[in-house]
């Protein structure tokens, strides 16, 4: 199979002819017929910039022209608008080398903020080389705006027992990483867990003590499933606040955009344990908005603009107004029937600035989820627009394990980035996301990504949990190949979904580009290896034909993951995420 990547070459142009790929899409775009030869040597310096006088969209709008001479003009009111006209030049070198198009182009984004979040406390923490390339690609996407989603993957002094083995980022570190988003035109925000999701902390008795509930086997409700053991502060313990006093004031000097998310989400336990008796008396919702008030007054104390996820907030809309003051809220939601209308509502009655947070549906899936990832930033985008959302913050989670790929990831955030550019979610120019994000000039990839993405798409629509009058559901958060055909979890969908899922596995290989030998080849090939090795074993847990070689097969896949994984990350958290192939029952 030949080569469906090459590494771009300046001298070499696709077909003159042909339509010009873009990513984000621009606005308005007019093209003449004619090209205009630059030199290879040509640099952004000599660049004619000229101020936007009739600037009414942002300070991202811009207006960029390729003129016979050469001459390049961009006209811009403030440097984002440059370095986004800048970004679609380098995009149109990259499509055709030395002989641009003569066109102009009016542009700007739909969303002021437009932001992603890594989650690198699920597993996998980024190499700071992995993160500099990162954030040169979102830069090349017209992201302006990038979070790490912090639980226990920093290294604060007096607290190393934590972060011990997890190799965590350092204060210089993300000093370091700071100056290169600053540098690429991106507000790197600081991210801290400061309520819930904290059980790596207390595992330790010096911070268990803090917990709401108390007893590794105390039992409490986790959405529709059994939790136990400790995950949340105890809103009323004073120590709960000296802690995260104690974190900010190591966490947010490192960060120079005066922006943090407290995050503070899913923090269902508590009112079942320490703070039992007080949210009895005061209620919930009051309890939780208390806590919340402290942790962002620490935070405006150290002059930062705190944000968090509304979901608790929004599980008590009647008291929406008790949000404190100066929050941005955060309304997030991973699935097409996402209520970011009447979340956007309720918060923007409530007075409180709000962002949409849709998902790359990349986690808890190996293949990705191609129509629920579209039908959900596409609610994100057109109800966030309607009812006045101010930014939209795609996450790419990591959730048992942070197994997917990152092309997976990758090519979800390239949809996710021309959503909140364009504000227009529904489609994406795949073949310009095959150029400019994953550089293969047959202009492929990204329609392959795509139909990898709904494999298993007949399986998801009727394997969820059964019912109340065992009737199946559809699958939520996640792929029938993951949460199925890689968990011991009782199985479920007929044989005939697991039969379509494993034949549309096998003939999308059939079709996948790349001769295997680059890092994105090896981690597709990797993906494809997985997502039919799921496929197999949740057909033969249906009923299905017994698998061939299963031990051997899923230690090469273990041998492999690791492989890979460092190549991009960092060791620490690789033999917990490896753990779950481990845990894996073969028949």
């Amino acid at each position: 199979m030949s080569s469906s990547y090459s590494r771009y070459d300046p001298t070499v142009s696709l077909n003159h002819q042909e339509t010009i790929l873009i990513l984000p899409r621009p606005r308005a775009l007019h093209r003449h017929n004619s090209f205009i030869n630059f030199p290879l040597s040509w640099q952004d310096s000599q660049i004619q910039h000229h101020p936007l006088t009739t600037n009414s969209h942002g300070p991202a709008e811009y207006q960029l022209h390729t003129r016979p001479g050469p001459e390049i003009l961009i006209f811009s009111a403030a440097p984002e608008g440059k370095r986004a006209a800048l970004a679609t030049l380098h995009q149109l070198r990259n499509q055709f080398g030395q002989h641009i198009p003569h066109l102009s182009i009016h542009d700007w984004p739909a969303f002021p903020t437009r932001g992603i979040m890594l989650d690198v406390s699920r597993d996998r923490v980024p190499r700071m080389d992995e993160l500099f390339t990162v954030v040169a690609q979102l830069a090349d996407l017209k992201i302006n705006h990038l979070q790490l989603y912090t639980e226990h993957t920093f290294a604060y002094v007096g607290h190393d027992e934590v972060w011990r083995g997890w190799s965590p980022f350092t204060p210089d570190e993300i000093c370091r990483l700071d100056e290169h988003c600053k540098h690429h035109g991106i507000t790197l925000a600081a991210n801290q867990n400061c309520f819930g999701h904290l059980a790596s902390w207390f595992r330790f008795p010096k911070y268990a003590a803090l917990a709401e509930i108390q007893g590794i086997e105390t039992p409490w409700s986790f959405y529709d499933f059994t939790r136990l053991g400790p995950f949340s502060l105890c809103p009323g313990d004073p120590g709960s606040i000296a802690l995260i006093e104690d974190l900010l004031a190591q966490l947010l000097p490192c960060f120079s955009s005066g922006m943090v998310n407290i995050n503070s989400d899913e923090t269902f336990d508590v009112g079942h344990g320490r703070s039992r008796d007080r949210v009895a008396k005061l209620g919930s919702a009051a309890v939780y908005f208390e806590f919340l008030g402290k942790v962002a007054q620490a935070c405006r104390t150290r002059n930062f603009t705190p944000m968090f996820w509304a979901d608790i907030a929004l599980n008590h809309a009647e008291a929406a107004d008790q949000i404190p003051e100066g929050l941005i809220a955060l309304a997030w939601g991973y699935e097409p029937d996402s209520k970011f209308a009447d979340w956007c509502h309720t918060l923007h009655r409530a007075g409180r600035e709000t962002w949409v947070c849709p998902g790359t549906s990349s986690w808890r899936s190996i293949t990705g989820r191609t129509t629920e990832r579209r039908g959900n930033i596409t609610a994100a985008v057109r109800d966030g627009l309607k009812h006045g959302a101010s930014g939209m913050l795609t996450c790419d989670w990591g959730d048992v394990g942070h197994r997917q790929q990152w092309p997976i990831s990758l090519h979800g955030i390239a949809h996710a980035a021309d959503a909140a550019w364009t504000g227009n979610g529904e489609s994406i120019n795949l073949q310009a996301e095959s150029l400019h994000v994953f550089n293969d000039r047959s202009l492929n990839i990204g329609g392959w990504l795509d139909r990898l993405g709904d494999a298993d798409l007949g399986l998801r629509r009727s394997a969820g949990k059964p019912n109340r009058s065992n009737s199946p559901t559809v699958l939520r958060n996640a792929t029938g190949l993951f949460a199925l055909g890689l968990s011991n979890e009782p199985a479920r969908g007929t044989l005939a979904a697991w039969m379509s899922a494993l034949e549309s596995v096998r003939a999308i290989a059939c079709e996948s580009p790349g001769t295997l030998r680059s890092q994105l080849d090896e981690e597709i090939s990797h993906t494809l290896d997985v997502a039919e090795f799921a496929a197999q074993r949740g057909l033969q847990r249906a009923g299905g034909a017994p698998m061939n070689n299963a031990r051997e097969r899923l230690d090469a896949i273990t041998r492999k993951h690791r492989r890979l994984w460092l190549a991009r990350s960092r060791d620490g958290g690789l033999d917990h995420s490896c753990s779950f192939y481990d845990q894996l029952e073969l028949l």
